[in-house]
């Protein structure tokens, strides 16, 4: 399906070009990522599906920064990842990607707020209390902000990690399946988050994940099978995504 023609003008918030990752040597090798080709632009909600070992949570990694690829290469922004640094790699994702992971990665001893703006202090950046202010009202946190992790639900919790994400203003946020671990009510919840932080405050986000429940969620969802993309549809619904899924498991 083509896409829209205002999504084909949008600045790229990332991309990969011909990147190939693979492990191991010989006869043990294995071809995570097979030259593939792929911008994420500014604005757009993705999400990257496809069978398991299908190379997608490799993608992410590999956009994020947190993992090296073979060849090809890796732009977040208007910035190569070859070439820079660990030192620089590090300052990059700290300043311009936000993460949302399926184990919400919270610090135990911190309160809610503390963990919100963990990588503000972290950085020495200083808090933008109107940003913050913004983002703790629409993910409804105000009165959970000194609360630890442990005196929260799943959902609250993913909730004050995507705020985490939220608070630096990165140019682009990736998810590692965000909802994997939350029911179905706090999963809707997050993902509403998510569609919002693209609709509402402009924000750029990426997930992984294997429902097509939350991949409906999505602008776009790209499908990767043995390491390449196969597919990918606009404005899905449940049905399309899991149709596709569907062939995917039969035809690999």
């Amino acid at each position: 399906m083509t896409q829209p023609a205002e999504a084909a003008s949008a600045p790229v918030a990332a991309s990969a070009k011909n990147i190939v990752k693979t492990y191991g040597s010989g006869d043990t090798v294995v071809h995570a990522l097979r030259d593939v080709t792929i911008d994420f632009n500014a604005g757009q909600f993705t999400a990257i599906m496809g069978p398991s070992g299908s190379g997608k949570s490799t993608l992410m990694h590999a956009l994020a920064g947190l993992d090296n690829v073979t060849a090809g290469q890796v732009t977040i922004g208007d910035v190569p990842l070859a070439g820079l640094s660990d030192k620089e790699v590090t300052r990059l994702r700290r300043d311009r990607i936000g993460f949302v992971f399926q184990s919400f990665n919270l610090v135990p001893t911190l309160s809610a707020k503390e963990n919100i703006t963990l990588p503000l202090d972290i950085a020495g950046r200083e808090l933008d209390a109107e940003w913050f202010d913004a983002i703790v009202a629409r993910l409804g946190l105000g009165d959970r902000l000194t609360h630890r992790p442990s005196e929260l639900s799943g959902g609250q919790q993913q909730r004050v990690a995507c705020a985490r994400a939220l608070v630096g203003r990165p140019d682009i946020i990736f998810g590692d399946e965000p909802t994997g671990n939350l029911d179905s009510r706090s999963s809707g919840e997050v993902l509403a988050i998510l569609r919002a932080a693209v609709d509402e405050f402009g924000q750029t986000v990426v997930i992984v994940t294997h429902d097509p429940r939350a991949a409906s969620y999505a602008d776009r969802v790209v499908f990767l099978a043995d390491g390449q993309l196969v597919h990918e549809l606009y404005s899905p619904t449940a049905d399309d995504v899991f149709a596709v899924m569907r062939g995917l498991g039969e035809e690999h």
